[in-house]
């Protein structure tokens, strides 16, 4: 006979980086940090702002699948402040995952955000909570609460690994997880693309009319000319 599978597989608690570490990438735009790690980090683009525009935080991950709520409510009962919920569903959009009274208790407890490739419901008290979420959209179908599902466990979020203790980035462009094991080096690269967007945004500011790289490729050889 087969074993009935747990209703929840719960990890220990994850390593979390040091909150100073994390307040350095206050009010960096995504675009930024992105480039830092050398050109991607950001989950699916359809993972957008629904309430509220900025969240940065550690993440607590969860992977809820389809219409299963469970883990996320065990995610939130093991919640810390600073964290940023990362509730997985496979991308499902039958149900939402959450609505305001969950969330509510989670910004109760300091959680700092909430996303998920999946749905919410509750839009406009959502909304008055005054926590950022970020999802793919919004469903007034309720999910339910039986299992399977995993809390603290790494997950694919919006086409990306996410894993408990990473950063959590968000801003009016989409979403970033930078891993913990890389925080030191994306701030290091940090750096170096802040000096170099600010040199050219003073020289488009300017006047700057030419990308110049493109304007030395026309000026070369390997372009080829045809009537």
């Amino acid at each position: 006979m087969i074993e009935e599978p747990p209703l929840l597989t719960i990890a220990r608690e994850a390593e979390r980086p040091d909150w100073e570490l994390v307040q350095r990438f206050r009010g960096v735009p995504t675009s930024f940090i992105c480039d830092a790690m050398g050109g991607g980090g950001a989950l699916d683009w359809r993972i957008k702002p629904i309430a509220m525009t900025s969240v940065l935080g550690v993440a607590l991950t969860c992977h809820c699948g389809p219409a299963n709520v469970l883990p996320l409510q065990a995610a939130v009962a093991r919640s810390r402040p600073g964290d940023v919920l990362v509730a997985a569903t496979g991308g499902f959009t039958g149900t939402a995952v959450v609505g305001d009274l969950l969330l509510g208790i989670a910004k109760n407890r300091g959680v700092v955000g909430f996303v998920t490739d999946g749905l919410i419901r509750d839009r406009v008290e959502v909304e008055a909570l005054g926590l950022p979420v970020y999802g793919a959209g919004v469903c007034p179908n309720s999910p339910h609460s039986r299992g399977p599902g995993t809390v603290g466990l790494p997950v694919v979020c919006g086409g990306r690994t996410v894993s408990s203790g990473d950063v959590v980035i968000g801003d009016g462009d989409g979403v970033v997880a930078v891993p913990r094991s890389r925080i030191a080096e994306v701030l290091e690269n940090l750096e170096k693309v802040k000096v170099a967007e600010a040199k050219m945004l003073e020289r488009v500011r300017g006047g700057l009319k030419e990308v110049e790289a493109v304007a030395a490729l026309m000026a070369s050889d390997r372009v080829r000319r045809r009537d």
